[in-house]
């Protein structure tokens, strides 16, 4: 049965660590975001030998869960017998989510690159641009604004997906949860909690996303 003592005493404890939550989602979008367009640029890159290694790296990333990816940095980096690197639990936790979640975002910036039209290309050439004024002048300031929607959408997806990490015991909300349930031996109200506060913290974040897409749909003038 449910027993309103044991909900308020784990909502204070759970409440504490929505800090860490937040914090370890938003530093993993910024990384996934960074590394993301740095996936998409270079499988755009002249060179096969830039484009394959990205391709090789998307396509792997992709095809592994998060949760491999997660355990195998907490362990396989201390242990790495050529040069071991020792990082803070919550690093990894950044890193595991980031670079899963690049590789997306790299498929969705190409979809964004993809939408210019090639005559922008053409008249960078045409205005002598070098490279990087090229996409930096050019080509991302009419890719980005168009694909915001669906990085928000990710930065939602990438919220929800922050409890895989209670496999390395980084101190988010399901982590303390599960640790007052094994104290007190109550899991209902705690594991309740966690689910109500993503719930809560998600959904106006997911609406603010549809409302942003309808916006930019109307600028661009579509339906």
């Amino acid at each position: 049965m449910w027993d309103w003592k044991h909900a308020e005493a784990a909502f204070y404890e759970i409440a504490q660590a929505i800090p860490v939550t937040l914090a370890l989602t938003f530093a993993s979008f910024i990384f996934a975001i960074v590394f993301g367009l740095l996936l998409a640029i270079m499988r755009r890159a002249r060179s096969r030998w830039v484009v394959w290694p990205a391709v090789g790296f998307i396509e792997f990333i992709r095809s592994t869960p998060l949760l491999v990816q997660a355990i195998f940095l907490y362990f396989a980096l201390p242990m790495n017998p050529i040069m071991p690197i020792v990082l803070p639990t919550f690093t990894i936790g950044i890193l595991a989510i980031g670079i899963h979640y690049s590789t997306y975002m790299a498929e969705v910036y190409r979809s964004g690159i993809d939408a210019v039209e090639k005559g922008q290309w053409e008249a960078s050439k045409a205005l002598n641009f070098t490279r990087l004024q090229t996409w930096t002048r050019i080509i991302l300031p009419q890719a980005i604004p168009p694909i915001i929607p669906i990085m928000g959408n990710y930065l939602i997806v990438i919220f929800k997906e922050t409890p895989i990490l209670a496999a390395i015991s980084i101190g988010e909300i399901l982590v303390v949860a599960q640790g007052y349930g094994s104290e007190y031996f109550r899991y209902l109200e705690p594991i309740t909690i966690v689910g109500v506060l993503f719930l809560l913290m998600s959904y106006p974040s997911s609406v603010l996303v549809r409302r942003l897409e309808k916006r930019l749909n109307r600028q661009r003038g579509y339906s």
